[in-house]
């Protein structure tokens, strides 16, 4: 059991990658159409923006297969995961109520709790991550195997009988849209750009695929605790990887990828894709102990969800803040500095590394102050 116990810095790194990139495509600038890999697909297909989200999710599972104590009683397990289930949702819809006010011609309007948007990023993180736990915790290997192909298949089946004939893909004739319209409210989902279309990207029904990625980093996270760190662990790590995309991009002929609909296919590449990862740290932290240069993502990890939360209120801030009438001064330090700097796409990628790096120097000083918010 001392292989459980021990600690895999190649999992803390992991998880402070995702949160740097998290920054970096929640931050592209403007002024400019953004550089392509920082965007996600339109709709089908597959960027390395698209992979940001399910693998914090992953990296969730990864955490939780540590976490979870063997002797832990299930009202102390239940107490614990409901804490914190409730905290990082109520976090969420706060991130999103903020900044609590908008502007309007005569000054400023609150923000009514009747036109804020329930499901997001946080949200969906607090949701899968309690039904993660639960079947991880209650259920034997074999039963989450078949729960995690029931989900996958499930949700195929839910669209295709469900969906608006002929458009069952599409952002409106979608059943989970349909789902979140009728549970939700129109005026509680995803708008872009506060545009009439109301489609949410985090909705209800895409949630259940969403589990599965946690499940994937919990499955993963117990296999690198009992395999330890070696060659083997790492090739199985490789091996089991490649079959999943494989068999993601088979499914993508009929089931199309795409991160928005978050579809079965979509969930099997981006865990397949994750353990390649993994794998890769395990075997260059791990394994060949090379260390240099982890402690930069080390520091993200320490805080993770304090510094995403940062670095979203704070991006709002600056998109609120006015130089001049219309121009806020998130567009104004783009326009006259970045873009003039480095034009077109180049100085949208600049500025999200920028601002990137501003967030770490944050986590940087909480870091040497002993400062960890956990919860």
């Amino acid at each position: 059991m001392a292989i459980a116990a021990e600690r895999f810095t190649a999992l803390d790194v992991f998880r402070g990658i995702t949160i740097c990139f998290m920054i970096i495509v929640n931050a592209p600038g403007s002024g400019a159409t953004v550089w392509a890999p920082l965007d996600h697909a339109a709709w089908f297909g597959f960027t390395p923006t698209d992979l940001v989200f399910p693998s914090f999710l992953f990296a969730v599972g990864n955490a939780l297969s540590f976490s979870k104590k063997k002797l832990e009683t299930d009202a102390a397990f239940i107490g614990k995961i409901l804490k914190r289930t409730v905290i990082i949702f109520l976090l969420g819809y706060v991130m999103y109520w903020f900044p609590f006010f908008h502007r309007v011609s005569e000054g400023w309007e609150f923000n009514a709790l009747g036109n804020t948007r329930i499901m997001g990023v946080l949200q969906r993180i607090a949701l899968c991550y309690i039904f993660g736990a639960l079947i991880v915790h209650y259920c034997s290997l074999r039963t989450v195997v078949i729960i995690t192909a029931l989900l996958l298949i499930g949700y195929w089946v839910f669209l295709i009988q469900f969906g608006e004939p002929g458009n069952i893909y599409t952002m409106l004739g979608n059943a989970g849209t349909k789902l979140d319209i009728v549970i939700l409210g129109n005026n509680h989902l995803y708008h872009d750009k506060g545009g009439p279309i109301a489609f949410d990207p985090e909705g209800l029904l895409s949630t259940l695929t969403g589990i599965v990625n946690v499940i994937g980093g919990y499955l993963a996270g117990a296999f690198i605790q009992r395999k330890g760190k070696n060659y083997e662990a790492v090739a199985k790590l490789f091996i089991y990887g490649a079959l999943l995309i494989a068999l993601a991009l088979f499914w993508g002929q009929f089931f199309p990828i795409a991160k928005k609909l978050w579809t079965s296919s979509f969930t099997l590449l981006t865990i397949g894709i994750d353990l390649c990862i993994l794998g890769l740290l395990i075997y260059v932290i791990e394994v060949e102990k090379v260390k240099r240069g982890t402690g930069f993502f080390l520091t993200f990890g320490k805080n993770s969800l304090a510094i995403y939360l940062l670095s979203e209120l704070l991006l709002t801030t600056l998109q609120m803040l006015w130089v001049a009438p219309g121009l806020s001064f998130y567009e104004w330090i783009n326009r006259v500095f970045y873009q003039r700097l480095f034009p077109g796409a180049l100085g949208t990628l600049v500025f999200a590394i920028c601002y990137m790096l501003l967030c770490w120097l944050v986590a940087y000083a909480m870091d040497k102050k002993k400062i960890y918010i956990k919860i």
